[in-house]
């Protein structure tokens, strides 16, 4: 409420304490401001207008970075040098909005040179963030995609694009499948990357902040023990930076097949073929 300016306060900033453990409640959505609020400005600095009933959903789940933040951090380095100023740059977590607006917000890191999809326009009846998700529980109402998308028995099988992005041969798995193979992928190219040119063994672990660590004892998990803040990764370079800052956006999106998936397959595959400059690793040559 603070953030809309529904206290009374300037909108567009947080500027008094809030009490802890009470971020959201009905007021939050159901105020004036809310209801009135019609553009979103995102970590980039973009704005996305004309957003609707959505436009209160994309204030939070937008992220807090993005290309823009990670260009600004590695500017003037050495690509493939280990500086130990650098530090895993989070996106946060729930970034649907930053997913659906692709290029035109630039939430994931977006490589010079390379061109990326901008939102994702779906049919009319699912082009709001409530027109998908029950709006008090986010809960997604599947039975409307299965309605249209005939002859699959759930929604991860769904798939409009028919090429071999991952490289695995399978063509009739969802798209679902395209990018979860792919970032698999990408995480094992970080961890050959980490090994072999940073000389520091890296592991992610999902539930922990900051989700990537040392791996100490080079087995290639990273165990409750290793998985402490002292021992995050501080080994980084900053083509290993980029990759990292891409695989963890995919993460915090696990709905992105359906939010946006040729934006997220554009990430994962060119965080991929990054890697691939310094080290062994094959890159799907399916056009991405």
């Amino acid at each position: 409420m603070d953030y809309l300016g529904a206290d009374g306060s300037p909108a567009g900033i947080v500027d008094a304490p809030a009490a802890i453990n009470v971020p959201i409640g009905c007021a939050s959505c159901h105020t004036t401001a809310a209801h009135e609020l019609d553009e979103v400005t995102f970590p980039s600095g973009a704005s996305v207008t004309a957003l609707g009933e959505s436009a209160v959903c994309s204030v939070c789940h937008q992220g807090r970075a993005s290309t823009d933040t990670v260009a600004a951090r590695v500017e003037g380095l050495d690509e493939d040098a280990v500086d130990p100023e650098l530090g895993f740059i989070n996106v946060h977590y729930g970034v649907a909005a930053a997913t659906l607006h692709g290029a035109s917000v630039r939430g994931g890191y977006q490589y010079a040179g390379r061109d990326y999809v901008g939102r994702f326009d779906h049919v009319p009846s699912a082009s709001t963030c409530t027109s998908c998700h029950e709006p008090h529980s986010t809960k997604v109402a599947t039975e409307t995609c299965l309605s249209c998308h005939r002859g699959v028995d759930e929604i991860t099988a769904i798939r409009t694009r028919h090429g071999d992005f991952d490289g695995d041969g399978d063509t009739a798995e969802g798209i679902h499948g395209e990018i979860e193979t792919l970032r698999t992928h990408l995480g094992e190219a970080i961890v050959r990357y980490a090994a072999e040119v940073s000389d520091k063994p890296v592991g992610y672990s999902a539930d922990t902040f900051p989700y990537f660590f040392a791996d100490t004892d080079a087995d290639g998990e990273i165990s409750p023990d290793e998985a402490v803040f002292p021992n995050r990764y501080q080994s980084w370079t900053p083509r290993l930076l980029k990759a990292a800052y891409n695989y963890q956006f995919s993460k915090k999106d696990p709905g992105a097949y359906v939010h946006n998936p040729g934006y997220m397959l554009q990430l994962l595959h060119d965080s991929l073929a990054s890697l691939a400059q310094r080290i062994d690793v094959e890159v799907p040559s399916v056009r991405r």
